[in-house]
């Protein structure tokens, strides 16, 4: 009975330690290569000084018409336009760490101002209504607006009839469009002359009793010139309040947008430095693009470029685009290896675009933490969920889908040199000084629909001062929804097919 017990042990134990290195072998973490390039002091490369003082031909436009194909011109079906990096707008005695610092702050702000919206929206409700009108194409240069003060990205626009061009913010998570007008009661500084209305012949009050003037949600009336009046409120405290209008929007290339309903504020105070005002793209029937409507097709995509990158003949920098409309830029056709998940609405709050975030996978590995039913949308009452967001620079997550990710990365880059006592919002920071490149494991978002989105090692291991600090560029919230920022978001276009009601992410798209 003895013999018959132990003559198959050395057999099972040898079968076992094979299974155990075959299970070791396929839970074996996947890597990726993150090249070692801290923040760098100052840029390699002169500014694009077109970008700052593009203008078109004034008189060429002001014998133009309002109409798309005036005088039998063709209208572009899409215009691509170089654009220079915000470093080279930066003031030259600020220094990297100095200006990421801010970075961070203006982000955990901006953070706070989400939050305050969608708690307001939540508890009011929001209707949600469509725009729209004849598919065509057109796109805009887009610049990183930290050297301006605000903190995101910008386009510059022409305004009225001349037109006079200003630089306008860029703000998926804002609908009204809104720039500073004289005579001004409140207004900040700007780099633009502020927008006259009186000069423009195509401006046009709207009046208290249109149609345009009740999709506000805080309008008034100003009894004298029976115009409508508006007023937008953010929750950091700023305001821009004025005459809601219409104007013509003059894009590069000499594209034209006429009655485009905007907020011309004549007292505006907050966080808005330098910039002109706003162009907000958000989902609810005055952003943009729902403005614009089916002359584009109701689709727009952006590519932003890394922002801390610099050019050099050797390894050029593609530049930041914003792309409204059909062209292939917009919408990748069949054959681009784009990610498409569907786009969720949120009853309570149209203006964000909602995505359904179903796992995040850590060298290869889903994390056990992350999941859709700790992240998802109630309908019902409007709390929760992931958007997308182009103002925001850090994607935040739930405080526990947070901790299990950075647990779960922290495990996988074991063998890197942490570096003590983080930096600003990132409590998960590395010493790669000396190295030129390390592995680092694989991070991909596993969205609805089965859409993946696989990022680069730059996209979430990111440099915070010039001797080679890297920080893992999450953050955790305790506000209900949350965020995928712009850095997971740089070198993806991202396209939002709002016909199609779909989010797409296409890799290197820039």
């Amino acid at each position: 009975m003895a013999m018959a017990v132990t003559r198959p042990y050395p057999f099972f134990v040898s079968l076992l330690a094979i299974l155990l290195v075959a299970i070791g072998a396929s839970k074996r973490l996947e890597y990726q290569t993150l090249v070692v390039n801290p923040l760098r002091s100052s840029p390699a490369f002169l500014p694009d000084d077109d970008f700052l003082t593009w203008t078109a031909d004034s008189q060429t436009l002001a014998d133009e018409t309002d109409l798309p194909n005036a005088g039998g011109a063709a209208f572009p079906s899409s215009l691509h336009v170089s654009l220079a990096h915000r470093d080279s707008l930066l003031a030259a005695n600020s220094t990297p760490e100095h200006l990421l610092r801010l970075r961070l702050g203006r982000d955990a702000a901006r953070v706070a101002n989400l939050h305050e919206i969608l708690e307001a929206a939540t508890a009011a409700g929001n209707a949600t209504r469509a725009a729209g009108a004849r598919p065509r194409g057109f796109s805009a240069s887009v610049v990183s607006g930290l050297a301006q003060g605000s903190g995101e990205y910008f386009t510059r626009i022409g305004i009225g009839t001349p037109a006079r061009y200003a630089t306008m913010v860029l703000d998926t998570g804002s609908d009204v469009v809104w720039l500073q007008c004289a005579p001004c009661r409140r207004c900040y500084s700007q780099t633009d002359p502020i927008f006259d209305p009186r000069l423009s012949r195509s401006y046009a009050a709207v009046p208290c009793e249109a149609p345009l003037c009740r999709r506000l949600d805080e309008a008034g009336c100003d009894t004298r010139r029976r115009s409508c009046l508006y007023l937008v409120s953010y929750g950091d405290g700023s305001i821009t309040a004025g005459e809601f209008s219409t104007e013509t929007l003059t894009f590069r290339g000499g594209v034209r947008v006429a009655r485009i309903a905007l907020g011309c504020g004549q007292d505006n105070e907050g966080l808005f430095v330098a910039a002109a005002g706003l162009l907000g793209l958000g989902r609810g029937s005055l952003s943009f693009p729902s403005q614009a409507g089916l002359r584009f097709g109701r689709r727009f995509s952006y590519c932003l470029v890394d922002r801390t990158s610099s050019s050099s003949a050797a390894s050029p920098v593609k530049s930041s685009s914003l792309v409204f409309g059909d062209s292939e830029s917009a919408v990748p056709g069949p054959g681009a290896a784009v990610a498409f998940t569907p786009m969720l609405r949120n009853p309570k709050a149209d203006t964000f675009y909602y995505v359904e975030l179903t796992a995040i996978s850590v060298g290869g590995s889903r994390v056990a933490g992350v999941s859709a039913a700790g992240l998802g949308l109630n309908p019902a009452t409007g709390r929760g969920g992931v958007i997308v967001d182009s103002g925001t620079s850090v994607t935040r997550l739930a405080r526990p889908a947070y901790a299990a990710l950075r647990d779960a990365f922290k495990a996988g880059a074991a063998e890197l040199r942490e570096a003590p006592g983080g930096f600003s919002l990132f409590d998960t920071c590395y010493d790669l000084a000396g190295k030129t490149e390390v592995k680092v494991p694989t991070v991909v978002m596993h969205l609805g629909g089965g859409a993946s989105v696989a990022l680069p090692a730059e996209n979430y291991l990111i440099p915070v001062d010039t001797k080679g600090t890297f920080c893992f560029a999450f953050a955790e919230t305790d506000n209900g929804v949350s965020i995928i920022g712009n850095i997971q978001q740089q070198g993806f276009r991202v396209v939002f097919d709002v016909a199609r009601s779909r989010v797409g992410f296409l890799p290197r798209g820039c």
